[in-house]
């Protein structure tokens, strides 16, 4: 339109081709102006979040008060009111102090008992480890710690896998004894099987008496019943040997 057409840039001259420099530095000021409205955000954003974990900070705790029913009260700091129609008030179904306070009974002495000669005298070269482990954590640390240093100065579990020894228990009876307080008298069947170093199988059959003296240390999340055993002794009342080459068990038998 009068006279005028518009011509393709890659028709001109070389030197018409090059972009006009207020096209080039227009573009760089648009990105400048892009990067410097993004970083004045960042650095606002930034400044929020430090006031407010200052304010946080700067805040008292909130210290609230549980009482043996499981009623929560706010004692010290600002706490947020939730109407109650939106909110049911929750009470904890645990024991209160009174429960918590009161002594063990006896079929929890009776428990741990079982449970302590159950891990302690029942294993095989496989679990050993784990089996005294358990019996180590249900005792008092002064017991712990000595039949710790029996077990290295005998090296009794090195003797359990270099002899293949098996250990089984049949408790019979757990009775308390008279005068004593929380000890108990247990009888028990044991047989150990063993293979000696000329591989000859041996299995030991014996009765055996225990006696157990439990120590009342409190209730805990690790011992709910409070109860360790604090003193444990056994004594071998009747038993055999049998080498024969039929090796049966007779804690199977019902």
């Amino acid at each position: 339109m009068f006279g005028f057409q518009r011509r393709d840039r890659a028709a001109l001259p070389e030197k018409h081709q090059i972009s006009k420099y207020y096209e080039m530095d227009g573009a760089l000021r648009a990105y400048a102006n892009r990067m410097a409205a993004l970083g004045l955000t960042c650095g606002v954003l930034a400044v929020l979040a430090l006031g407010m974990f200052a304010y946080v900070r700067l805040q008292p705790p909130v210290v609230i008060r549980v009482d043996g029913a499981g009623e929560a009260t706010v004692v010290g700091g600002s706490s947020l009111n939730v109407p109650r129609a939106l909110v049911q008030p929750v009470q904890a179904q645990g024991q209160t102090l009174a429960d918590r306070a009161t002594a063990p009974t006896d079929v929890e002495g009776r428990a741990i008992v079982r449970k302590f000669l159950s891990a302690y005298l029942t294993y095989t070269p496989a679990n050993v480890e784990r089996q005294y482990a358990d019996a180590l954590n249900l005792m008092t640390v002064n017991l712990r710690t000595f039949t710790m240093n029996k077990f290295r100065e005998d090296d009794t579990l090195g003797k359990v896998k270099a002899e293949v020894i098996t250990s089984s228990i049949k408790i019979r009876s757990i009775e308390p004894v008279a005068g004593m307080p929380w000890a108990y008298q247990v009888f028990a069947a044991k047989e150990i099987h063993r293979v000696t170093a000329q591989r000859i199988e041996q299995t030991e059959k014996m009765v055996c008496r225990y006696q157990i003296r439990l120590v009342y240390s409190g209730r805990t999340q690790q011992h709910p019943s409070g109860l360790l055993v604090g003193e444990f002794w056994e004594q071998q009342m009747v038993g055999d040997r049998d080498i024969g080459l039929d090796q049966k068990t007779t804690l199977l038998d019902r």
